[in-house]
């Protein structure tokens, strides 16, 4: 059964289902897009519009720093600004080391936060641990709230990895050291969500994950965590990288596990390019959930990869146009139009694939080749409409895809009407 029909008919590996604000992550719900800001939390009018800049892409949890009493402080008033902006997505607050305090001193931002992260790797040490895990725990069923129970081989509980390195060598086939950072990892995500549902935590508030930067790592792990329990899933490869490496590494990972029906929530952990945009990974995962079939946010716009038959750069330029152009109107085509985020598009750059490929979307575009007639069908739904010729292609072809879109996709508002 691929992905796509284990979401359909609700045979999910997660049978469980958190409500995170009015989101809702496992169960028979879609897998759920989230990223997270790299502002300073205590400069809440920055952090507010960059999480309503993740929103707008697409992000449809946003987590943010709580680090500081100053950051916990902030909270609240990014959360009045973005309610200003009309903006309702649900904040998460990552906290680490001093979660508890800040939680217990500042009530208000443990009150509008709409999850909890805690990272069972340095919530404390010892009898402390146990003690401030607790606590955490305490605020989170005082105010009714989820918690995401983190693992990190970057902060892996030491006391739980050397108990476990102990029980290995007791054994008459001792594992390899990766088996055993694996099973620490499952160990750490499967016993803290244990002990949060001991000390009153319901089992639809909790959500695991156990992030590595290994691609086979985090296969191997997720595989052994969903056969091992029945919580919600968040898939995440950590320190990804950047640029290609980081989506290529991160889509590797990803996709198998969710082809394989294991995850219902993912963020794709970019390291941004300088100066480059926060929302890219946002972009990322839903690219990835898109071309995998599991869900739809915007038209997908298949392009030519070019050969020696297109020597001119017209079809690159108007293929990156129109992908500019539909990401630019979906908020609005979102608002309007039903299904117009299932629309396909083909830009092609000579006579080989173009006419064919241009058939298969929804509309396409054939551009002439190197020594080809200057002219450049346009097909809807199979079917030619017209030739375009001139300089002013690009936004005569702009204009075709905006009138297809209102003539095609009904008006949600005429239909309620």
């Amino acid at each position: 059964m691929t992905m796509k029909q284990a979401m359909q008919s609700g045979n999910r590996r997660s049978t469980r289902a958190v409500r995170v604000g009015q989101v809702t992550i496992g169960g028979d719900a879609p897998v759920v897009v989230q990223s997270m800001t790299n502002t300073d939390t205590v400069d809440y009018l920055k952090t507010a519009i960059q999480c309503a800049e993740l929103a707008r892409a697409g992000s449809e949890l946003v987590r943010i720093t709580v680090n500081t009493p100053e950051a916990a402080a902030a909270v609240p008033k990014i959360r009045e600004h973005l309610d200003r902006m009309g903006c309702d997505v649900p904040l998460i607050g990552d906290f680490h080391y001093n979660g508890h305090r800040l939680l217990a001193d500042h009530p208000e931002c443990a009150r509008i936060l709409a999850k909890y992260r805690i990272n069972p790797g340095n919530v404390g040490h010892g009898k402390k641990r146990d003690e401030q895990f607790a606590q955490m725990i305490e605020i989170a069923c005082q105010y009714d709230k989820p918690v995401r129970i983190g693992v990190n081989w970057g902060s892996l509980d030491q006391d739980l990895l050397a108990r476990i390195m102990d029980e290995n060598a007791g054994r008459a086939e001792p594992k390899d050291a990766i088996e055993v950072m694996r099973e620490a990892m499952v160990t750490s995500a499967l016993e803290s969500a244990a002990k949060a549902e001991e000390l009153g935590l319901a089992g639809d508030k909790i959500i695991l994950s156990c992030k590595v930067s290994g691609v086979q790592d985090l296969i191997a792990i997720y595989r052994e965590l969903s056969q091992r329990s029945d919580y919600p899933l968040h898939l995440g490869l950590t320190e990804a990288g950047m640029g290609s490496k980081g989506i290529v590494a991160s889509t590797a990972a990803m996709s198998v596990l969710l082809q394989e029906g294991i995850g219902d929530t993912i963020r794709v952990s970019l390291t941004p390019e300088p100066n480059g945009k926060r929302t890219q990974e946002v972009v990322v995962a839903q690219e990835m959930l898109q071309t995998m079939g599991l869900r739809a946010f915007t038209p997908m716009v298949a392009a030519c990869p070019g050969c020696g038959r297109t020597t001119s750069t017209f079809f690159q330029e108007l293929a990156q146009s129109i992908q500019d152009h539909v990401r630019e109107q979906m908020p609005a085509w979102r608002l309007e139009y039903d299904g117009v985020e299932n629309m396909t598009l083909a830009v092609m750059g000579c006579v080989v694939n173009g006419p064919g490929e241009s058939k298969h979307a929804n509309i396409g575009i054939s551009l002439p080749g190197t020594g080809e007639v200057p002219a450049a069908p346009v097909f809807e739904d199979g079917a030619k409409t017209v030739t375009l010729r001139g300089d002013r292609i690009a936004e005569e072809f702009t204009a075709i895809v905006d009138r297809y879109v209102a003539r095609t996709y009904q008006r949600k508002i005429a239909a309620k009407s």
